[in-house]
């Protein structure tokens, strides 16, 4: 553990298969063709019209499904950012509508959405699930709308033809994926056994694990399936046993509550989880169920985002919630409310390809760098002035390329405590 290293992406998918928990995608290291850029902005020159914009924005977050978890802290992200650009008074309002993303099984989305565009919103932030977003996406930008997910970590968006509407905050599974395998093989696992939902998600995270694995001297022994809305496991838990695996990676959602028992006997400290199911399980299993088992999450660590999950937590009971029990793609669905109210205060505009169009420049990934800031006042005031920016935010550096891609990520390593509870170690 501990190593600190520079990972690489490119569309031929070449990467080093070093462990990191700490691994960056090197912009330099990018191989991009193929897609017009998003950023072209001329980093603050833009003449701004007078008087102050307001700007529509909806969310596609999970408030019901398979990832219903992550729809507390997202949700919260993006109303803080919301009531700090509003408080800040600086050229710029945001008028939000929050909206139920569901998953691919309950299909929320199908009704979110156009209640959404049909409100004349300028970007939706969401959704949480890569599988919920291949099926909106192409409504969304075909309606000049930007979609801006804090989550979504499907390689296959990178290249979707979004008409350059598409960004994230989250980092590309290439990343996650290399990080897993290696934690793997590095913690003396010879074998490994793979479970994995069927869907661009578990597919697209499924084979880079799996590679990142073999590349390290591994050999994956068995690989098991299952579907969206599956509600048994015995048929692929048999098969994991059968093939008796050292370590066995749990690419999963929800139906991790009903895995893990089928599981009864085989070693927690030899399972693996991901972002879409590394979750408190205090009250799901009894105590001492996942001891030791280990998980990745893209995001920094609590402790090092200073103030800001007591200014979430604050906020989020200020609004009549329970407190907040997890903090995952909090800082992400911060970070992309600031950096759309960024764009369009650069842009003088709350149109969607406007707003679009200066995305990359305010994160610093356009060919003019720009002076660093870290809060939404602080970069306001500097565009206002006709200052070019580069913000970084909580979620980290963000620096988008052509592709909407964030271009410097931190993939964190967890571990589950006796309570079923997990801490990053790494």
């Amino acid at each position: 553990m501990g190593v600190f290293t520079r990972a690489t992406a490119s569309r031929s998918r070449t990467r080093t298969a070093t462990l990191s928990g700490l691994a960056f995608l090197g912009a330099s290291a990018l191989v991009l063709t193929g897609c017009s850029s998003p950023g072209g902005g001329d980093g603050g020159d833009n003449e701004r019209p007078e008087g102050d914009l307001t700007m529509k924005i909806g969310t596609l977050l999970p408030q019901t499904g398979q990832l219903a978890f992550l729809g507390p802290p997202e949700e919260a992200g993006v109303g803080l950012a919301v009531k700090e650009v509003n408080d800040a008074d600086l050229g710029i309002e945001i008028d939000v509508t929050y909206g139920d993303s569901g998953d691919p099984d309950n299909k929320a989305f199908a009704t979110t959405v156009p209640k959404l565009l049909g409100e004349g919103v300028s970007a939706i932030v969401g959704a949480a699930s890569s599988g919920v977003t291949k099926l909106v996406i192409d409504e969304v930008t075909g309606a000049g709308v930007i979609q801006f997910s804090p989550a979504n970590t499907s390689a296959d968006f990178t290249t979707w033809d979004d008409n350059n509407l598409f960004w994230r905050t989250a980092p590309s599974d290439v990343l996650q994926g290399e990080v897993l395998g290696n934690l793997i093989a590095e913690d003396g696992n010879e074998t490994l056994g793979i479970m994995y939902l069927n869907d661009s998600y578990g597919t697209g995270l499924t084979n880079f694990t799996k590679e990142a694995f073999e590349n390290a001297g591994g050999e994956v022994v068995e690989e098991v399936s299952y579907n969206a809305g599956d509600t048994t496991f015995d048929a692929q838990i048999s098969s994991l046993k059968a093939a008796n695996p050292d370590a066995i990676a749990l690419i999963a959602f929800e139906e991790t509550k009903t895995i893990v028992p089928g599981l009864s006997g085989y070693p927690a400290e030899k399972m693996y989880f991901v972002d879409g199911n590394l979750a408190d399980y205090s009250k799901d299993f009894p105590a001492g169920t996942l001891t030791g088992a280990k998980g990745t999450l893209p995001g920094l660590d609590t402790d090092e985002l200073g103030d800001f999950t007591d200014r979430l937590q604050s906020f989020w009971q200020d609004e009549g919630n329970d407190e907040l029990t997890d903090y995952s793609y909090a800082a992400e669905s911060y970070d992309a409310v600031v950096l759309l109210a960024l764009a369009a205060l650069q842009a003088g505009s709350v149109e969607g390809a406007d707003i679009a169009a200066e995305l990359q420049s305010v994160s610093g990934g356009g060919d003019e760098k720009g002076e660093k800031c870290e809060t939404f006042e602080d970069c306001a005031k500097l565009i206002n002035d006709g200052t070019a920016i580069d913000f970084d935010g909580y979620s980290g550096p963000v620096t988008f390329d052509e592709n909407g891609d964030p271009t410097e990520a931190t993939i964190g390593i967890h571990q589950y405590k006796e309570d079923n509870t997990y801490e990053r170690i790494n």
